[in-house]
């Protein structure tokens, strides 16, 4: 029974970990990639497994070609996350020199990876066959674990309450349905294969469920409440909230910070302008002038209130670097930082998008915009521009938020 509990176990653990890194943001193809190969890793271990406790010789060599792909699979997805690491924001020397244990698990991981992988194909040592497939997937798991940590370090987000929080919450609801089904099976149905079977889908279920709740919630209010619309919004208003609080920091200072990471945090914050309960996860919510402008107009002290106050504080840290013009567009080298910011992240325009064709006299700024990026700018032109008025942008907010504390510090001192 220990065998067996060993291996739905690390079943579990991995499925998990990959749709909690999918879920994370499955825009990001690190995260995509590492969720997929754990998810792959995961059906791979439950196949062998059923294989194993089949009876049945033509169904276990059935289940054991359909193992072959998941298991190989994983190998492609770490070489193209290493390719990605590589080509990423964050320099591995940045990396190193801000989270060393996760980059000596990483390569550590790398080396045990390849050898259990090697050993699978050429087993040239008497290691039984399923420790080396539970070795790969303790291997995969580094993997997941490390790549959630990068993640977090580049959004400027706080890992450890929201990892623990899906855990554990994986965890309860795993037992709680998994659980009785192990007890029937202990207490005299036997290690039957149906009954393993429903073992491994309930799992499934319930790591699904514990994953999928947030969007799942969003449906049924949509559908439940769909004569009262302002409860639904207010109710994922408040959602989006608490998905937040839990991944961003408690404080942040700007003056103490390292500069690159300050303004790799404010290109972030820039790019989710758009996307509120993204925004409201960044770690600039915590600015002093965020909490300045609230306090000023009496506002509520909540993530939803700074994340829209941030938004605010950026808009107006991109107006500045506008040219002194009475024009609202230009193509001037002065204009290509402005133009850089302001239309993607403010106005709200897909520079690259051939939706919007319009032609003849009398365009908007944005129009106008439109066909410049779409005739001058390459998109790797515009990202270059994008992070380097970013960097104008963190400046602009480190003396925002060094001023506020100066005023704080003399309203505060002893008049002589």
């Amino acid at each position: 029974m220990w065998e067996i509990g060993l291996q739905v176990g690390v079943f579990g653990l991995a499925l998990w970990l990959g749709v909690y890194l999918i879920g994370r943001n499955p825009l990001d193809r690190r995260l995509l990639l590492a969720g997929l190969g754990l998810v792959a890793y995961g059906v791979g271990l439950a196949l062998d497994f059923l294989a194993g406790q089949s009876l049945d010789v033509q169904v276990a060599s059935q289940l054991l070609v359909w193992e072959r792909p998941f298991f190989f699979l994983p190998i492609l997805i770490w070489l193209l996350l290493f390719w990605l690491l590589l080509r990423g924001e964050t320099s591995w020397r940045e990396r190193w020199r801000n989270q060393p244990r996760p980059a000596i698990t990483l390569l550590a991981a790398t080396i045990f990876f390849a050898l259990g992988v090697g050993l699978l194909l050429v087993p040239v040592l008497p290691v039984p066959r399923i420790w080396l497939i539970l070795g790969i997937g303790g291997d995969l798991l580094a993997l997941g674990v490390v790549i959630a940590i990068f993640d977090a370090f580049d959004e400027g987000e706080t890992l450890r309450p929201h990892f623990l929080r899906s855990f554990l919450y994986a965890l309860m609801i795993s037992l709680l349905f998994g659980g009785q089904i192990l007890l029937a099976m202990q207490m005299g149905v036997g290690e039957r294969f149906p009954m393993l079977l429903l073992l491994l889908t309930t799992i499934t279920a319930a790591i699904l469920m514990q994953a999928l709740i947030e969007p799942v919630q969003g449906l049924l209010d949509r559908l439940a409440l769909r004569p009262y619309p302002h409860i639904a919004e207010t109710r994922a208003a408040f959602r989006s909230a608490a998905a937040a609080l839990v991944r961003t920091p408690d404080a942040l200072d700007p003056e103490t910070m390292d500069e690159v990471q300050f303004a790799r945090l404010t290109r972030r914050a820039l790019s989710h302008m758009g996307n509120l309960p993204r925004l409201a996860a960044s770690p600039l919510i915590r600015l002093p002038q965020v909490s300045e402008r609230l306090a000023r107009r009496g506002a509520p002290d909540t993530t939803l209130e700074r994340a829209a106050e941030l938004r605010a504080v950026l808009t107006e840290s991109i107006e500045r670097l506008k040219p002194r013009s009475d024009a609202d567009f230009g193509t001037s080298d002065e204009w290509r930082f402005y133009n850089a910011l302001y239309f993607p992240y403010v106005a709200g325009l897909k520079p690259f998008s051939r939706r919007r064709q319009n032609s003849g006299e009398g365009k908007t700024a944005v129009q106008q915009a439109h066909d410049w990026f779409l005739t001058t700018v390459p998109p790797r032109t515009l990202y270059n521009w994008q992070t380097a008025a970013a960097r104008l942008v963190a400046h602009d907010l480190r003396e925002q938020a060094k001023a506020i504390r100066q005023h704080t510090i003399r309203s505060q001192s002893p008049h002589v």
